[in-house]
């Protein structure tokens, strides 16, 4: 990709990107851009060709790009945007940060952001899909974030700005969220951790942690509330409609839902990303056929067929 910036960080052509993300599947992106902070980050967006299209991507733990690749440049963020900072109840941190490291260094301070341990991911992608566990989502906590938009002005936005949804946010198209503020419930440290570790023996025995995975497959065909609780009329699970339809353990290629929990999808070992989506897909269409439910997708798929 010609005419790009001049930065301080480290701009990757043709980068691939199934070493990315957590399925190991997918192409090349344009490019791949690691900025050395906000500013550096701030400067080249507002500086980057309005044409050209911007993908935040975090760790990769829930995503899918397809095997041709990415017609995009990837803002991708590491050093200088995985701080942590706990103040009384309030903790900040970078978007780099991990969701699990977030929820272990607040507990260390006294204060309950437990449900974060055991999602796989960045505070970043937590925000923007409004993540949540046991009965608790980011937008219980959240406060403010701090993002750049696609023009490369820094702002600061709050939760009604976000309008936080089950499984979801308003980030402006185009704009990355570099940091966010959390305010949790006060707590004992030992017994925070010792509710985390219990929530992680439960986790493991549960759901496939040993396998190529990217989390839930499929969202919860329920009615939720905008805090992401269940109303008390359609409280569905996934994997219980999955295998009401006999897929547990459905593959093609080698993309396989799990037998151990059959709403996650795996890579048994040389899947391709047409194979993931065209199991999705089927379990999709058989699940509809079987019950009329139309389940959604919570992995997000980006990206060409190759």
């Amino acid at each position: 990709m010609a005419d790009l910036p001049t930065v301080r960080g480290k701009l990757t052509e043709g980068r691939d990107l199934s070493t990315l993300t957590w399925l190991r599947v997918g192409g090349p992106a344009d490019v791949v851009f690691q900025p050395a902070d906000v500013d550096d980050l701030a400067q080249f967006l507002r500086d980057l060709d309005p044409g050209v299209t911007v993908f935040p991507m975090g760790v990769g733990s829930n995503l899918i790009v397809r095997d041709g690749g990415l017609r995009a440049v990837v803002i991708r963020l590491g050093r200088g945007f995985n701080q942590i900072d706990v103040d009384g109840q309030t903790v900040t941190a970078g978007a780099a940060a991990l969701d699990a490291h977030v929820a272990k260094k607040a507990a260390d301070a006294g204060v309950d952001l437990t449900f974060l341990r055991t999602i796989p991911g960045s505070i970043g992608g937590a925000v923007r899909m409004n993540a949540g566990c046991y009965g608790s989502y980011v937008a219980d906590v959240f406060q403010s974030a701090t993002l750049v938009t696609r023009r490369g002005e820094i702002r600061e936005v709050n939760a009604a700005e976000l309008n936080f949804q089950y499984r979801q946010s308003d980030v402006p198209e185009g704009a990355v969220l570099v940091s966010a503020t959390f305010q949790g419930p006060a707590g004992d440290a030992a017994e925070l951790h010792a509710r985390m570790e219990a929530q992680l023996q439960k986790r493991d025995e549960t759901q496939p942690t040993k396998d190529r995975s990217a989390g839930s497959t499929f969202r919860n065909p329920a009615g939720f509330s905008s805090t992401g609780q269940a109303d008390d009329v359609h409280d569905l699970k996934a994997w219980k409609v999955i295998d009401n339809a006999g897929l547990r353990g459905a593959s093609i290629g080698g993309a396989q839902m799990s037998e151990k929990h059959s709403n996650f999808m795996i890579n048994t070992g040389g899947a391709t990303a047409a194979d993931l989506e065209a199991l999705g897909e089927h379990v999709r269409k058989t699940v509809y056929a079987d019950s009329g439910i139309a389940l959604e997708w919570e992995i997000m798929r980006v990206g060409e067929p190759k």
